[in-house]
């Protein structure tokens, strides 16, 4: 991975005297301008001020940038911040092959550098009465990449800067941005206008939509960034400002054209708020034989929630796929299936299965059964892989909206990454899937979700929730690729677990894990010894600067001094082993006992885990539920059946994966202060 690169000025020529408003063919644009038309733009000719004008810093490549190819100051960095909040990332892509503060796609040099890791022996369905493998582990074909994954190539040509320079180069990098702008201005036939309001249409042609619905909606968030401001510290230590314009009233007049086809009207069957560009893309509910001639169904299951069964989670993946492949995938009767695909240019989501219906995507039968699934594009899966901030916003809508449809708590109890969800037996562990993995930025996805995580306790306080300051925090991994050196220093969510107040004492285990013993390691994918932002623990020792937790049945210790805390203190609930009882067992779905199902249905086993909960610890409560079972074996929905029974369950932050306990076996009380 390319060594950071000193923000400068690219060497390259004065352009010439501004004369008139000549036109260029335009290409069609790629994923750096579809990661702006999530973020909302800043006004355009807003200034910074003078000591962030410093030669060589971001703030005056941006205005040198904005100079040089006639783009309003504000509209070059609102575009950018939808993209990349103004970050470079040292060098390295996006999930979807995009480089630096304007998210230039080189999705071919991203497939040809970045490692890409696999999905694992996860079950999606993760019913031990019907088993479906996903085998999926296809990288796209870098000469079949759309224009959109490919926008540096486009720069290049348009500014004359080398393909290398514009990747690794944050003053490159916008130069380049800069010219894509001036550029979808021209081929709209229109002027190089000092008036930010006269760039609605070239903004929304930013991220390559080919839709008016998925362009408009874009351009309409960046332009609500330049009306608001804002100002931020990047990854590079440089505090970069756009000043709020609240008069700002773009002409969207500007946003038709021949180039973007006219979005039909919305699908009725779609379930998504206005705010977002949305449409229908139907998973199949399908008949097929097996190999072997068997008859078989997919890719998802009928139901009737939330009359049926509640609605609990939401679980956020990414898709290992491109958005077309991930397309493909989900319209394959033989393949999975869950419910929104959303795109990492310009945040669009496809809808695939109704939300009253089951998709199989989380491993887990009973949490797909009480869960909505979204899958955000990035076929990128390397620990310095980052997401848009239009998909980050456009997801933050979208799950706002199911939160208030189904009232789903929004917290991290209930708002689950793919790696929180546990294996359903303890066989299934070791396959679980990774994904968002530790560079998911939660602290800003519930800030964005109006959800933010804050001290609601005193000093004292029995409950921790975890959070690290994401852009400060940069714990070391190891595993990224093949060198064995360690991962490139990178932002991140999760926090590291050791035995003993000491850095270098060694990591906590994970017995699910690694059944023989083996010891948790640095590697990115693994969880073993990983809290993760916003997940609330118990306290169970504070000594100086660190907080040990109950993880997994022992003490978990994490560094957490007062002047730069990686929790903060929280009220709630916890659980204990009820008095007398030296150990409880701990499971991995809230399955019904066996009298509770009917004849014909064969009762589930109630499978314990290969972890305990022991007297004298006590583990975060997330929610209560009683034993429930969703029967879907056939393809006649008719024959499914909810099972529901009397014993109760409490959801638990047991590790990094949530777990289950039996009500009858715990006692729950108000943590300490």
């Amino acid at each position: 991975m390319p060594r950071p690169v000193p923000v400068r000025p690219p060497v390259r020529p004065p352009l010439p005297p501004r004369r008139g408003t000549g036109r260029r063919p335009l290409r069609a644009l790629t994923v750096a301008g579809v990661a702006a038309l999530l973020l909302p733009l800043l006004p355009a000719g807003a200034s910074a001020g003078a000591d962030e004008r410093d030669p060589g810093s971001l703030q005056e490549a941006f205005a040198r940038a904005a100079d040089r190819h006639r783009v309003p100051e504000s509209v070059l960095l609102g575009v950018s911040y939808l993209q990349s909040r103004w970050d470079a990332h040292h060098g390295a892509p996006s999930v979807s092959g995009g480089y630096g503060p304007m998210h230039l796609t080189d999705a071919r040099t991203a497939l040809a550098e970045q490692p890409h890791h696999g999905h694992g022996s996860e079950d999606p369905r993760g019913d031990t009465s019907r088993e479906v493998r996903d085998v999926h582990d296809d990288l796209p074909d870098a000469d079949e990449l759309p224009e959109r994954l490919r926008t540096l190539e486009r720069a290049a040509e348009l500014t004359g800067l080398s393909e290398e320079e514009l990747r690794t180069d944050p003053a490159a990098n916008v130069e380049g941005g800069a010219a894509l702008l001036a550029a979808a201005q021209k081929e709209l036939g229109l002027p190089l206008s000092d008036d930010p309001a006269q760039w609605y249409g070239a903004v929304a042609r930013y991220p390559g939509s080919s839709d008016a619905e998925a362009a408009k909606v874009f351009a309409d968030e960046v332009f609500d960034v330049i009306r608001d401001g804002e100002r931020r510290t990047t990854d590079s230590g440089q505090v970069v400002t756009l000043e709020g314009d609240a008069d700002l009233a773009p002409d969207t007049s500007r946003l038709a054209g021949p180039d973007l086809r006219k979005a039909p009207e919305r699908d009725e069957r779609v379930e998504c708020p206005r705010s977002v560009s949305c449409e229908w893309i139907p998973a199949p509910y399908q008949e097929y034989a097996n190999p072997d001639g068997s008859p078989n169904y997919g890719n998802h299951d009928k139901a009737n929630r939330p009359a049926s069964q509640r609605i609990d989670y939401i679980v956020v993946h990414d898709t290992e796929a491109t958005w077309d492949t991930t397309l493909k995938l989900v319209q394959d009767p033989t393949y999975v299936s869950w419910h929104y695909s959303l795109r990492s240019s310009d945040g669009h989501i496809a809808q695939h299965v109704p939300l009253k219906d089951v998709g199989w995507h989380a491993g887990n039968w009973y949490v797909n059964a009480k869960s909505i699934g979204l899958e955000h594009e990035g076929f990128l899966t390397a620990p310095d892989a980052w997401y848009t901030e239009a998909m980050y916003r456009t997801s933050a809508r979208l799950v706002k909206h199911l939160a208030r449809t189904y009232d789903i708590p929004l917290d991290r109890q209930h708002i689950l990454g793919h790696d929180n969800v546990p294996g359903v037996t303890g066989a299934n562990i070791p396959g679980m899937h990774t994904d968002p993995g530790p560079y998911w930025d939660w602290e800003h996805y519930f800030t964005l979700l109006g959800a933010p995580f804050h001290p609601t306790a005193g000093p004292g306080s029995e409950l921790v929730t975890i959070k690290p300051d994401y852009d400060e925090h940069k714990p070391v991994y190891t595993r990224c690729d093949g060198s064995g050196q360690p991962c490139p220093p990178h932002g991140s969510s999760a926090v590291r677990l050791h035995t003993e107040p000491s850095a270098d004492a060694p990591l906590v285990k994970d017995v699910g894990l690694r059944p023989g013993g083996g010891d948790s390691t640095t590697g990115v994918n693994d969880t073993g010894a990983r809290a993760t932002t916003g997940q609330r623990y118990a306290v169970a020792e504070r000594r100086g600067e660190w907080t040990a937790i109950w993880y997994l049945g022992q003490k978990a210790w994490f560094h957490n001094p007062a002047d730069e805390p990686t929790a903060v203190n929280s009220r709630g609930w916890v659980v204990t082993p009820k008095e007398g009882v030296e150990s409880v067992p701990v499971y991995g779905r809230a399955y019904p006992e066996a009298g509770a199902y009917p004849e014909g249905i064969p009762a589930q086993a109630i499978s314990p885990l290969p972890y305990t909960v022991r007297a004298g610890q006590a583990y975060a409560l997330g929610l209560r539920t009683k034993g429930e079972y969703y029967y879907a074996k056939t393809f006649d929905p008719a024959d499914h059946v909810v099972v529901r029974g009397e014993e109760e369950y409490y959801q638990i932050q047991l590790g990094h994966r949530v777990a289950f306990v039996k009500a009858a076996d715990v006692t729950v009380r108000r943590a300490g202060r």
